[in-house]
């Protein structure tokens, strides 16, 4: 499944989602980011919803649970509590979040983000596609296209939440390599992504010399060779997804590159620590000295390159809120097993653990109490047609989600 945000198939699970929350009782209304906000009453209709949900865009090579998990819980949740005549204290509402993933419009969790107020909607709106390359249409002009430029503005005030509980697939090995099944999300590890510009020269690959060369693709090479290192020093993660090069001809050296970096790690000060050295490194490899004995068994050369950065994205290291990590701690408790929900130890059922992923909770957490579920998926892959998680593991999580919502409605009653 490949089904990239504000895209005609985007627009079908969209008009789904409308469709089957109504039928279910909701309201339902749309913000001027494309958010679906679906809401079921409770008792007490004057107070902010208590809010399960995800997105519903993938990457562009797929993924069938990725955020859709989180979507389709969530409003299986709404039919159980239907089907059993279940009253709430308070509004219970499903949320389905735009363009989560940053992948055709490159802000990754943009949406959530106007929400919060830490991304404006003037730049959200502007963000271009970069799904075809060449593509040269905007979010707001997508959102209007396909009929889901809302007229609520897109802020925490204008829909406000009580928490944001948000179940997924784990997105990586753990929880099956250890036979848990589930995972009580504590908070997200803190990320940077930057663009890395190498400027060289335009050379025939024949006729010049490797002395004689500014070799930008060479030079990027050894860049990216080097963050690899650095992370891995500091217990870190780091990653180049996106590289572009210039000319673009087999006997030309490239004289442009551009690529991404991804910086990774469960603390702020860690991932500060991968960039500043990153940095460092790469200065003094665009000016041809050696640095983590990268440059050897390489042929000097007496042209230098010049190297650029720029800050794209960054997400400070997030931790959810008490109350919601034990609601989800204890659903899970009831639903799989015993175990000490006061302490680090669940469980053989479960496991604390932080998110090497951004989410919406992250940006959800700043305004409202917030946490995740995770749920196990087939040898940890996602962004990739083969993720996958069993009927099992969906329903585990789903009922664990159920139980957390229910369990944090019955905490706001008894305050």
């Amino acid at each position: 499944m490949a089904r990239l945000s504000l895209s005609d198939t985007d627009k079908q699970a969209r008009d789904w989602f409308h469709r089957t929350t109504t039928d279910l009782g909701c309201k339902v209304h749309t913000d001027t980011m494309g958010n679906q906000f679906a809401v079921r009453p409770g008792l007490n209709n004057d107070a902010p919803p208590t809010y399960a949900g995800s997105h519903l865009d993938t990457q562009p090579s797929g993924g069938r649970y990725d955020g859709i998990l989180g979507v389709t819980a969530a409003v299986e949740m709404l039919k159980v509590l239907n089907d059993n005549w279940v009253e709430t204290a308070y509004p219970v509402g499903v949320v389905n979040w735009t363009n989560e993933e940053g992948a055709r419009f490159p802000i990754s969790m943009v949406a959530s983000g106007v929400w919060s107020g830490d991304i404006s909607l003037e730049r959200a709106h502007s963000l271009k596609s970069v799904i075809p390359a060449d593509d040269t249409a905007t979010m707001k002009i997508e959102l209007e296209r396909i009929g889901y430029l809302g007229d609520v503005a897109c802020s925490w005030e204008a829909s406000p939440m009580a928490a944001h509980f948000e179940l997924h697939i784990e997105q990586g090995p753990i929880l099956e390599a250890e036979n848990r099944r589930v995972g009580v999300v504590q908070g997200v590890q803190s990320y940077k992504w930057f663009s890395i510009t190498v400027r060289g020269r335009d050379a025939h690959t024949g006729a010049t010399s490797f002395q004689h060369r500014a070799d930008a693709l060479l030079t990027a090479a050894k860049m990216i060779l080097a963050s690899h290192k650095i992370a891995s020093k500091h217990a870190a993660l780091a990653s180049t997804g996106i590289l572009t090069l210039k000319p673009g001809s087999t006997n030309t050296v490239p004289g442009f590159v551009q690529f991404s970096l991804d910086i990774r790690a469960p603390q702020d000060k860690t991932v500060e620590a991968v960039e500043s050295e990153c940095k460092a490194a790469f200065s003094a490899l665009a000016a041809g000295e050696d640095v983590l004995d990268i440059n050897a068994g390489c042929a000097p050369s007496s042209r230098t390159c010049a190297v650029e950065w720029r800050t794209d994205f960054v997400s400070p290291a997030t931790h959810f809120h008490d109350d919601c990590i034990a609601c989800v701690q204890a659903a899970g408790a009831d639903l799989c097993g015993t175990g000490d929900v006061s302490g680090k130890d669940i469980g053989a059922w479960g496991k604390l653990m932080t998110s090497g992923a951004g989410h919406d909770s992250v940006y959800a957490n700043k305004r409202c109490p917030a946490s995740m579920i995770f749920v196990p998926c087939r040898d940890g892959v996602s962004h990739n047609p083969a993720e996958y998680s069993s009927p099992e593991a969906c329903a585990d999580g789903a009922n664990v989600l159920l139980g957390a919502v229910v369990r944090y409605d019955r905490l706001r009653a008894e305050r």
